[in-house]
């Protein structure tokens, strides 16, 4: 989707006034995640103000959840990081001598730097959200292992780059080949450890949304969120957004990528499920994102006016259908009244969605259920599966009018 200067200048002036206008938290503190071991310290990391500390061997930071309150696309020092090899990220990035290999089974391998991808190419912009597959992992009931994740490993951005289709119809794919294979620069710090790899079906690389980002909502990529180059897969889950893109490799069969073969699976069914503590009998790489929403302006716990009309917001999002409306409840799902949805940014991006609602003095349970324009709905109760991925359910935001 490329978007008009205008439309583009206000998206980014957007983003800028998040900057100015969400709550900063300072280095050194802490906060509470609404789960068991949530307690978390805040850090600032090079490009970043401070975040929410999963790990820091290799970087985990999470996004405070205020900051989603404030537009539909998250700044870039707020943007989560999400790393696996502990050596991460490399060192001796440059964007001035960076280079990206294709090869494999193609007709003409390419070694293309950084100018040759600015120059050479046609250039695409997308809104889209990248989501880890374990947003909201710490919510899980039973608990399962992985990274004990709130709300905040989620982000939308305006990429900014080269279309993959276009490098691969100049490197010519083979018809033998199958799979595309995508390596970054962050190495194994042992043999013993296996390299972080994604691939993607050759049907899917060649489609129009799937590109190669450089910038971010106006900016180079910082550091941490792929610096100079890294893949953009609209529409499906954050562990196929390969950071620090050095490799393209056309394969003749299915990737054997410890990451494709053995981790971020889920079960092989209908609802990628399983009975709670039951293992899967047959499991798939994990894919598309399933439609999901926040409410963003009032917390769990909060006190609020009662008495009057109260202003409630949020965002939604889905894997690329888009969104087609967003029902909200001020008494547990009882009963549902529709929002109005704000600016469609793409069917990949955050939609903003607002209402107003009358709460009487008292306790109220608030809770907001997207629909995708495909007709999947969120659940009212969450399925569960062994890695905690794949969170959607409606969540209870529960407040007290006073």
């Amino acid at each position: 989707m490329r978007m008009s200067t205008a439309h583009r200048r206000g998206v980014l002036m957007g983003a800028g006034a998040l900057l100015a206008a969400s709550a900063t938290r300072a280095a050194g503190e802490s906060v509470a995640l609404p789960f068991a071991n949530g307690d978390r310290p805040m850090a600032a990391y090079p490009q970043k103000r401070p975040l929410i500390v999963l790990t820091q061997r290799p970087p985990q930071l999470e996004t405070p959840f205020e900051v989603f309150d404030h537009g539909a696309f998250t700044p870039n020092d707020a943007f989560f990081v999400r790393y696996h090899l502990s050596g991460a990220p490399p060192r001796g990035l440059n964007v001035a001598t960076h280079r990206l290999m294709i090869g494999g089974a193609v007709d003409t391998p390419l070694d293309l730097g950084m100018d040759d991808l600015r120059r050479d190419f046609p250039v695409v912009e997308r809104a889209a959200v990248n989501q880890c597959s374990g947003n909201g992992r710490g919510f899980s009931d039973p608990r399962v292992g992985g990274g004990q994740l709130g709300n905040g490993a989620m982000g939308a951005a305006l990429w900014r780059g080269v279309p993959l289709r276009a490098l691969l119809d100049r490197a010519g794919v083979k018809a033998s080949a199958k799979a595309v294979e995508f390596n970054g620069a962050d190495v194994p710090p042992m043999r013993v450890i296996p390299d972080f790899i994604k691939a993607l079906s050759v049907e899917h690389a060649r489609q129009d949304e799937v590109m190669l980002a450089y910038e971010m909502n106006g900016a180079p990529l910082p550091l941490l969120n792929g610096y100079p180059l890294r893949l953009i897969v609209p529409g499906y889950y954050g562990t196929y957004w390969v950071k620090h893109l050095t490799d393209i490799t056309l394969l003749e069969q299915d990737s054997q990528s410890y990451f494709m073969q053995k981790a971020y699976r889920v079960p092989d069914n209908d609802c990628a499920c399983t009975p709670a503590g039951q293992p899967a009998a047959q499991t798939r790489p994990i894919g598309r994102l399933n439609v999901r929403s926040f409410i963003t302006n009032v917390q769990d716990g909060q006190t609020i006016a009662g008495g009057k009309r109260v202003m409630l917001r949020g965002i939604s999002f889905d894997g690329g259908s888009g969104i087609a409306g967003v029902e909200v409840s001020t008494d547990g799902g009882k009963a549902w009244a529709p929002a109005a949805l704000g600016q469609d940014h793409g069917p990949y991006g955050f939609r903003e969605w607002s209402t107003h609602v009358a709460l009487g003095q008292g306790d109220h349970v608030l809770m907001a259920r997207a629909h995708s324009k495909a007709g999947e709905v969120q659940p009212m109760t969450q399925t569960w599966n062994p890695p905690g991925y794949m969170r959607n359910v409606v969540d209870p935001v529960r407040v007290i009018a006073a």
